[in-house]
């Protein structure tokens, strides 16, 4: 089943759906066990069904597709111009303050050496 018609049921239908889908892999995985079939695509297609209502499932209570006919997500606003301007600074006060510790310790040793002799 294509997720436009998956799309189309209603939740107790796509919950209906899954359980259907879900019992019928059951019984394939049993049978492929006890050596009674070989159908791996049709196992392969079952597990690719349960995913569609599941993933289908879950954007129903998320909200992301409010319409039946598919409608995309809407678009992300682009990033504002202040909040990539304002990450500059603060990378360049990390890295100042990153230098100073660095040298910090140097200058220590340096003392310790001169207080031994």
């Amino acid at each position: 089943m294509n997720a436009e018609k998956v799309r189309n049921l209603t939740d107790g239908e796509l919950k209906q759906q899954e359980r259907d889908q879900m019992d019928q892999l059951f019984r394939l995985k049993f049978q492929m066990k006890m050596g009674q079939t070989e159908s791996l695509n049709k196992i392969r297609s079952l597990r690719r069904g349960v995913a569609r209502v599941k993933t289908i499932t879950r954007e129903r209570e998320l909200g992301l597709h409010t319409s039946t006919t598919g409608a995309a997500r809407p678009a992300a606003k682009p990033a504002k111009a202040a909040k990539v301007k304002s990450a500059a600074p603060v990378a360049k006060a990390k890295a100042s303050t990153a230098k100073v510790k660095a040298k910090a310790p140097a200058k220590k040793s340096a003392a310790k050496k001169s207080e031994k002799r």
